[in-house]
């Protein structure tokens, strides 16, 4: 059975840093993993997402340089380690995962209604002074 269990979030001040992990188990096809947000009244967006099989990663402009992908396949697990945050980071945090695809392939669909292979639950994040 296909499972994403996400940890991590919180409440952190503007500037403040985060981290998010991404739990996966049943995985038997190589995958695309990452995380996407939405905010209350704004669209579904890719964050940031990590191809398995080779590692490349795909940031959405709104958070190079802030954010960073990673992944312990060990562990099979993914990391986001947000610093910098903003107020406008503040949203649900949901990890996702698609069988046979990149990670740009997997951030980059824009379909609101699209259903992922796999899904998280979502972890809250407050960017607030």
């Amino acid at each position: 059975q296909v499972q994403l269990v996400e940890s991590g979030g919180g409440l952190v001040q503007p500037g403040g840093s985060l981290r998010l992990s991404c739990a996966a188990s049943g995985f038997t096809l190589e995958y695309a993993i990452g995380w996407f947000r939405q905010a209350p009244g704004k669209d579904r967006e890719g964050v940031s997402c990590i191809t398995h099989s080779d590692g490349s990663t795909y940031y959405a402009d709104s958070v190079k340089g802030r954010f960073t992908i990673s992944r312990d396949n060990a562990k099979n697990t993914v990391y986001l380690q947000m610093n910098s945050l903003k107020p406008e980071d503040t949203a649900v945090y949901y990890c996702a995962a698609e069988w046979r695809t990149t990670a740009q392939g997997l951030c980059t669909i824009r379909e609101q209604s699209y259903e992922y292979d796999a899904w998280g639950q979502g972890t809250q994040v407050t960017v607030s002074s």
